[in-house]
């Protein structure tokens, strides 16, 4: 748990970080924007109040307190974070694409666990990406209606793609492929989708890549 809980709030505290970096450089500029500082200070203010909701996620797991299910659209979980998303991309030199289903049906959802979800995918594809240096990096986050009513959440990048050897392993916990990776990424989304009564897959992407994507059953 320990393990799982810093991976999860390296990523809010290294984005606060990144953006009190940037305040600290448009403060030094005399013509600095009073715009671009107040939109740093707003993301440090939603990725603060992001680790203060991964801590709450533990205090509830310890509780065995069961996921909170609303009725909601995959596609409003990701227009809400597409704007994070976007910037991390960009400090990774990634390009980001986002299709939304315009059809998607309502499913049940704990919205802040989907969105930790998303963003776990999304550092995985960067991290792959990383390993392929000055190729067109690209990662395209797509919302679209699965078998039934259900819907998929997938998150596609044009890196090296996995190994066939690697492939059913990928979301065994503390497993990895990369150099110093803690392998819990992809675990907690597994566990997060199964908290959904939904289930996690890879699947290659064309003609080079990989698409890793969650399935929510529809409502019952």
């Amino acid at each position: 748990m320990a393990a799982g809980v810093a991976h999860e709030l390296n990523q809010p505290l290294t984005a606060i970080t990144n953006y009190a970096h940037a305040c600290e450089r448009l403060l030094a500029r005399a013509d600095s924007d009073p715009l671009q500082l107040r939109e740093a200070l707003h993301e440090i203010t939603a990725q603060a109040e992001r680790a203060a909701g991964v801590v709450q996620q533990v205090r509830d797991r310890t509780e065995t307190q069961p996921a909170v299910r609303r009725p909601g659209s995959l596609n409003t979980v990701v227009a809400e974070l597409r704007k994070f998303v976007q910037t991390e991309a960009r400090l990774h030199g990634a390009r980001l694409r986002v299709t939304l289903s315009p059809h998607l049906p309502e499913v049940l959802l704990d919205a802040s666990r989907i969105q930790h979800a998303i963003v776990n995918f999304v550092h995985n594809s960067l991290e792959a990406l990383a390993l392929r240096p000055g190729a067109d990096a690209t990662i395209h986050i797509q919302t679209s209606v699965a078998a039934g009513d259900a819907v998929e959440l997938a998150v596609i990048d044009n890196g090296p793609g996995l190994a066939p050897d690697a492939e059913p392993r990928v979301f065994d916990p503390f497993f990895s492929t990369k150099s110093g990776g803690l392998g819990l990424g992809l675990a907690i989304n597994r566990r997060i989708a199964r908290a959904h009564g939904g289930t996690v897959g890879y699947r290659p992407n064309q003609p080079t890549g990989a698409c890793f994507y969650m399935v929510l059953p529809g409502r019952e």
